[in-house]
């Protein structure tokens, strides 16, 4: 099992940045395929973006496209999720998983096998 913990979030205006990082510890970095989902108030968690194991393969949610850009750097075992063009609606708890098979089904919570405890983001109108 591999433990998570992110930092980076904040208080941002709109049209402002932000980078968060997850830093992983505890199994083999390089074997998990990655995701960042986000949870707003009141609403349901919702994926973000995800790679693979080699960081060849990227997925984003419509919502994000353009705008967020995932990376990993397996030396240091941490993920970044840079936000770029951020608005009020980008506002939630985000959260890094992990998921060691690497599924298709990358989208989904359910095929991640560890989660941090979250990063508040807030962005400002």
């Amino acid at each position: 099992q591999v433990q998570l913990v992110e930092s980076g979030g904040g208080l941002v205006q709109a049209g402002g940045s932000l980078r968060l990082s997850c830093s992983v510890s505890g199994r083999t970095f390089s074997d998990y395929a990655m995701g960042w989902f986000r949870q707003a108030p009141g609403k349901e968690r919702e994926f973000v973006a995800a790679m693979d194991q080699d960081g060849r393969a990227t997925y984003y949610a419509d919502s994000v496209k353009g705008r967020f850009t995932f990376s990993r750097d397996n030396a240091k075992n941490t993920v970044y999720l840079q936000m770029n063009s951020l608005k009020p609606e980008d506002t939630a708890v985000y959260y890094c998983a992990a998921d060691r098979y690497g599924s298709r089904a990358y989208y989904r919570q359910g095929v991640y096998d560890a989660w941090g405890q979250g990063t508040q983001v807030t962005v400002s109108s």
